[in-house]
């Protein structure tokens, strides 16, 4: 039977994964650093003790780390020697003209990890907006990313799941690793009109390094971290914009949520009220 752990069950992406698999009719082991649901598994990459039970029963696993945590090759190794013997990452792209050591290594320890692997590569997520790091900017009116008018393919945490959940469910995703796109390429700055056009609210964006930089310092930011990030946002600005194909829907047989209707029935539901 198969059985899969869902690390980081209650984070953006990985909830979504969770549930998806349960409407495919699969087992599931939830886990998180502080579980929240009846059955879940408390689990914490720097918290070895937490490892073997999260592991215990499961034949395939989905792998994330939180911002700034690694994800250590020991518990992969563990993971194998208690029979998980197929793994999903969820990685991020750009990361090689980010400078991106934590998630090189992530994949590379998946990579080398001897089960079978897929690792999904998302764009910045739709979510970021309205569940993450940057709902706090727009209900304050004013979002900072130093990338200028470089479009991104903003990806939906729906979509993102969705992928993962066919590389662990269904074969022909081994040894694959998917770079996905939105359906389109957006700027942050009409990202964010868009935002305003469905909230009603008032909202800026600035785009330049500087006011990066100085807005971080502002909100008490170690200023070198600060001037690192800028660094890394420079280097995926002068990538140049993001390129749109059709992954989400060659791997799922769906079309990507874009963000416009992700901000309409965002704005619907009161995600920024």
């Amino acid at each position: 039977m198969t059985n899969v752990l869902v690390l980081g069950a209650t984070g953006t992406v990985g909830r979504r994964v969770a549930r998806q698999l349960r409407e495919r009719g699969a087992t599931v082991t939830v886990a998180s650093r502080a579980p929240a649901d009846r059955g879940a598994v408390r689990f914490d990459w720097t918290d070895p003790s937490t490892w073997e039970k999260a592991v215990d029963g499961a034949t395939h696993a989905f792998v994330m780390a939180p911002d700034g945590v690694a994800v250590d090759p020991r518990f992969l190794h563990l993971a194998t020697t208690h029979g998980v013997d197929r793994m999903v990452l969820l990685s991020s792209k750009a990361i090689e003209a980010m400078g991106d050591l934590r998630l090189l290594a992530a994949e590379r320890a998946v990579r080398d990890c001897g089960t079978v692997w897929s690792i999904v590569r998302a764009d910045w997520f739709n979510q970021n907006f309205d569940e993450g790091f940057l709902r706090d900017a727009v209900l304050a009116g004013e979002v900072v990313m130093p990338l200028g008018d470089v479009r991104q393919a903003f990806n939906d945490a729906e979509d993102i799941a969705a992928v993962a959940v066919t590389a662990l469910t269904e074969p022909g995703h081994e040894g694959r690793t998917y770079e996905l796109s939105g359906p389109e390429a957006l700027s942050f700055a009409e990202a964010v009109d868009i935002i305003a056009e469905n909230t009603g609210r008032p909202l800026r964006y600035l785009g330049a390094a500087e006011d990066y930089v100085r807005v971080m310092t502002e909100c008490g930011a170690d200023r070198d971290q600060v001037l690192a990030e800028a660094a890394a946002f420079a280097a995926l600005r002068a990538a140049g914009d993001a390129h749109v194909d059709d992954l989400v829907e060659r791997v799922t047989g769906r079309r990507p949520r874009d963000f416009r209707t992700y901000a309409h029935e965002a704005a619907a539901r009161g995600a920024w009220r």
